[in-house]
């Protein structure tokens, strides 16, 4: 056995053991109640674009602590009115924005529609109204950290259900293949989002953050040393960190995960480590999933893996319908 070949048997062997926190399932009821249990704006207008064939549209609609959510959907043109459209929503990295028509050409050339979404307070035009009543660090992650209720993942899954919620109701799109797709930061949302709505028909997330959460907090060079720094600072806090934290810890949601799933890993990567990503995927409850090892790969995705993810929404979602 090489090197390579004993790093992986190691990976797959790793169990953390953690412990669901209380209250887990009737907290994320409340979330999914909080975002959908009362109408919220919504509109959408035309928007330009130079693509033949394609049909842009921004979208903006009314996320939690009533801030405004940017959204671009963009939909196949060159077919009849009366057909539906499978969808992916599209979900960024960590400090980026929502990606454009042009970004995701070969969707449409599919006919797959695609709903790319701001998240809060990083996107061009969407802020972030949620604030904070404790001292945070920098970037977005620690804000409301100590306040279930406020803290900054909630918003933003609170976010994200209403998107998917409206969505839902377009009339060119499919409801029932709808898929979510997204890398690191995009990876773990469109994986939190999957684990909430059992109607998504299939789930992308490669380098996925916000699984074994405590471990990236320890060993992460990305955006939880925003949370490190957080409880270097307040050391007598960390419990009450780690416990808040847990409530969005893929590795308590991938039991709800049944869809088809396509994920990645890179055994370089020092962003989302192989350490938090291997046990989220071997506790995902779907019989149709698979991992791509890539060893000497960092916090990337390769083209190898873009390619094999086209080949698995083409084989799950399909094309229009009428």
């Amino acid at each position: 056995m090489h090197a390579i070949e004993k790093r992986i048997v190691e990976l797959r062997q790793y169990e953390p053991q953690l412990v669901k926190p209380d209250g887990f399932e009737a907290y994320w009821e409340q979330i999914r109640q909080e975002a959908l249990a009362e109408s919220f704006d919504a509109i959408r207008k035309p928007a330009a674009t130079l693509m033949q064939g394609v049909a842009s549209y921004e979208v903006v609609y009314e996320g939690f602590a009533g801030t405004s959510i940017h959204a671009t959907l963009s939909i196949p043109a060159n077919r009849a009115d009366e057909q539906h459209y499978p969808c992916l929503i599209s979900l960024p990295g960590y400090t980026s924005e929502r990606s454009n028509s042009y970004q995701h050409a070969h969707w449409l050339l599919m006919g797959v529609a695609v709903m790319s979404i701001d998240v809060r307070g990083q996107g061009r035009e969407t802020g972030n109204s949620l604030g904070s009543s404790h001292g945070m660090t920098r970037g977005w992650i620690t804000e409301g950290l100590l306040e279930l209720e406020r803290c900054y993942y909630k918003a933003v899954a609170v976010d994200m259900l209403r998107g998917l919620h409206w969505l839902k109701a377009q009339p060119e799109i499919d409801a029932a293949r709808i898929g979510v797709i997204g890398a690191s930061q995009g990876g773990g949302l469109a994986s939190l989002l999957a684990a909430q709505d059992r109607d998504i028909a299939l789930l992308v997330a490669d380098i996925p953050n916000m699984c074994h959460i405590d471990y990236g907090v320890m060993h992460s060079t990305g955006s939880l040393t925003e949370v490190a720094e957080f409880c270097r600072r307040s050391p007598e806090l960390l419990d009450q960190v780690l416990g808040n934290l847990s409530y969005f810890d893929l590795l308590h949601m991938a039991e709800r995960i049944k869809m088809p799933v396509l994920m990645s890993v890179g055994l370089k990567d020092t962003v989302c480590t192989p350490e938090q990503i291997f046990p989220f995927f071997k506790q995902i409850a779907s019989p149709q999933k698979q991992l791509e090892i890539y060893p000497f790969s960092g916090h990337v995705v390769e083209r190898a893996q873009e390619q094999k993810a086209i080949s698995f929404v083409h084989q799950h979602l399909g094309q229009a319908s009428r």
